[in-house]
C-alpha cells in the first residue's frame, strides 16, 4: 500500500454503500436502514444532506455505464469522498461470502461491506475540461465505429443499398469532421490541456489521438508514481507462481479506452521509434512472443509518458 493511500486511511471513514440504477440510488450507512432517493439533481441534493449528519461519510458505488457520474460530480461539489469501484469486484466477493441474492437494497449493503473489508482508494475529482473532453472522444469513438461498419457493408451491397450507404457515410465523416474540430477547439480553449498534450506529443509514436485519450482517461497520468500508472492502465504484469512453478506472468484489467488507443500506438512505436524499435527487437531476439514484447513497449511507453509530466526536465527516450 502506497503513502497516499495510507494518508487516506488516517481519518475515521463511515462508509455508506449505494447502488446506482438511471432512475434511483440505493444506500445505507453503516448504522442506519436502507433509504433511496431518485438519480436527479433533487435526489442528489437530499442525499447530500443526509450525508452531512453522517460523521466520516464516503460513498462507494459502481461504475454503473455513466449513470453514477452526475452523482459523483455533485458529492465532489460538496466536497464528500467518494469511491468507484469496479463491479466485476464486487460480485467476486459476493460469492466470497457466499451470497448469490441480488437486489438494488441487497447491493447498496454489499458495498459497504465490500468497502469496510477492502478500503477502496478514494476517487479524486475529474476535473470538468477532462469530463467534456472524455464526452467529445466517446462521441467521436462511436462515429468512427459506424463509419467502419457501414463501410464494410458497402462492399457487399447491392445497387440500391449501395446509394444508401454512401450517403451514410458522407453523413458520418461530416459528424467526424466536426468531433474532430470540437475536439481541438476544447484544447485552445484550455491551455492547461493544449500544453500537456504537446508535451505529450513530444514522444515519437504519440499522435493526437493517444494524447487526447491520456488526457480524457487517465487524468492520474503525472501524479502517480510508474507502477500505479501501468496497473491503471492495465499492462502491469502479475506474478502467476506456485511453490517451485513458475507460470508467465500476465497483464489484465486497467482502462481498456486507453490500452486500445496505446497498443495501437507502440506498434507504430516498435517500428518507427529509434528507441522503443531497439528495445522491442532486444525482446523479440531474446525469445520473447511478439505481442509480450508489444505490452512492454506499451508499458515502458506510458511510464515515459508519466514521467513528462511529472517532471518537465526529463530526457525523451527520442
Amino acid at each position: 500500500m502506497n503513502s497516499h493511500h495510507k494518508t487516506e486511511l488516517s481519518e475515521p471513514v463511515h462508509y455508506v454503500g449505494l447502488d446506482v440504477s438511471k432512475a434511483r440510488l440505493d444506500y445505507v450507512t453503516e448504522t442506519g436502514t436502507p433509504a433511496s432517493v431518485p438519480n436527479t439533481s433533487v435526489g442528489h441534493a437530499t442525499l447530500i444532506a443526509r450525508l452531512r449528519e453522517v460523521p466520516g461519510a464516503r460513498v462507494v458505488c459502481e461504475a454503473s455505464g455513466g449513470y453514477e457520474r452526475a452523482l459523483l460530480a455533485a458529492l465532489w461539489a460538496a466536497q464528500l469522498g467518494a469511491c468507484r469501484v469496479p463491479p466485476g469486484r464486487v460480485r467476486h466477493y459476493a460469492r466470497a461470502e457466499g451470497l448469490w441474492a441480488k437486489t438494488d437494497r441487497i447491493d447498496a449493503a454489499l458495498l459497504g461491506r465490500y468497502a469496510r473489508s477492502m478500503q477502496p482508494r478514494l476517487e479524486q475529482p475529474v476535473p470538468t475540461e477532462c469530463l467534456t473532453l472524455r464526452e467529445l472522444l466517446d462521441y467521436r469513438r462511436q462515429l468512427s465505429e459506424q463509419h467502419t461498419a457501414t463501410r464494410n457493408r458497402l462492399e457487399q451491397a447491392g445497387p440500391t443499398l449501395r446509394k444508401l450507404l454512401t450517403a451514410q457515410l458522407e453523413h458520418l465523416a461530416a459528424g467526424l469532421a466536426q468531433a474532430e474540430a470540437a475536439i481541438q477547439a476544447h484544447l485552445h480553449a484550455h491551455p492547461g490541456l493544449q500544453a500537456k498534450a504537446e508535451r505529450l506529443r513530444q514522444l515519437q509514436g504519440v499522435g493526437p489521438i493517444l494524447a487526447t485519450t491520456l488526457l480524457a482517461y487517465l487524468p492520474e497520468l503525472g501524479q502517480e508514481d510508474d507502477k500505479r500508472i501501468a496497473a491503471l492502465v492495465g499492462v502491469a504484469p502479475y506474478a502467476h507462481d506456485s511453490g517451485e512453478t513458475s507460470r508467465p506472468r500476465h497483464a489484465r484489467g486497467g482502462r481498456i479506452e486507453v490500452r486500445n488507443v496505446l497498443y495501437m500506438a507502440a506498434v507504430s512505436a516498435a517500428q518507427h521509434n529509434p528507441v522503443l524499435s531497439a528495445f522491442y527487437q532486444r525482446l523479440r531476439e531474446s525469445g520473447k512472443p511478439a505481442k509480450v514484447c508489444l505490452t512492454a513497449v506499451m508499458r515502458k511507453m506510458i511510464v515515459v509518458l508519466n514521467r513528462m509530466l511529472r517532471d518537465p526536465h526529463f530526457s525523451l527516450v527520442s
